[in-house]
């Protein structure tokens, strides 16, 4: 949240000097870079869990239009400038947007995890660094909405270290691995929306990460338990 409110703050104070034709290189840089991180982290989609992985998708999708989890940010955005008496048009595309590049990549995943069950903190200070610079890049552009998403942001990465601790069980390494596929599709969408390649609602996919989570996590039990039996068959 520190390195993030101060990359912002840089951003702001180089905002004044960008012209409109700069703001929008820096979006394509930004989106480029953004795609490769996606692709990167989509790869990392276990062996068979294709079809979980576009489960998850769908169910998550259809359960986020359902809850309209668009609606549930646009409305906390609307309150952030509100309660700080802001009229940027930007400052909700902002806020969403930094919010999800933020906080669906795998280091946040991992990262948080890592803390959650070892106390090892090492990998979100790099996240913490990463997300520092790439914040200059996004506040320059957005506005004071990206500093504003610190806020989401300590609920989902404090919310999954704390469930990390109690749940010690449930997160393998496959799970993590099939949780950083979906947040790598997602990261794709937002490199989509910063090229302005189309139009995706990426908040109403982030159930997705929910179902993956569960499905992988019960798929994987399946392929250990159908493994035993195979074996429990040969010896036979």
């Amino acid at each position: 949240m520190l390195t993030v409110t101060t990359g912002s703050i840089i951003g702001l104070w180089l905002k004044q000097f960008f012209s409109e034709e700069v703001q929008e290189i820096v979006f394509q840089a930004v989106g480029l870079g953004t795609l490769l991180i996606g692709i990167k982290m989509s790869l990392r989609l276990p062996e068979g869990y294709l079809l979980v992985f576009i489960f998850s998708l769908i169910i998550g999708a259809i359960f986020g239009q359902t809850v309209r989890v668009d609606t549930i940010f646009n409305d906390l955005s609307d309150i952030l400038k509100q309660w700080i008496g802001n009229s940027d048009s930007q400052f909700s595309e902002g806020l969403i947007t930094a919010f999800l590049l933020f906080c669906v990549g795998s280091m946040t995943i991992v990262g948080a995890l890592e803390e959650g069950l070892q106390n090892k903190k090492e990998l979100l200070y790099v996240k913490s660094l990463l997300d520092g610079f790439s914040s200059i890049a996004l506040a320059s552009t957005y506005g004071i909405g990206v500093l504003f998403s610190i806020i989401p942001m300590f609920i989902f990465q404090g919310g999954i270290t704390m469930l990390a601790s109690r749940l010690k069980g449930i997160f393998s390494s496959l799970v993590i691995d099939s949780l950083s596929a979906v947040g790598g599709v997602l990261i794709i969408g937002i490199s989509f929306l910063l090229l302005k390649i189309g139009e995706i609602r990426l908040e109403n996919l982030l159930p997705s990460l929910l179902f993956m989570g569960i499905l992988s996590y019960f798929y994987e039990k399946y392929q250990i338990k159908k493994k035993m039996e195979v074996n429990s068959a040969v010896l036979k």
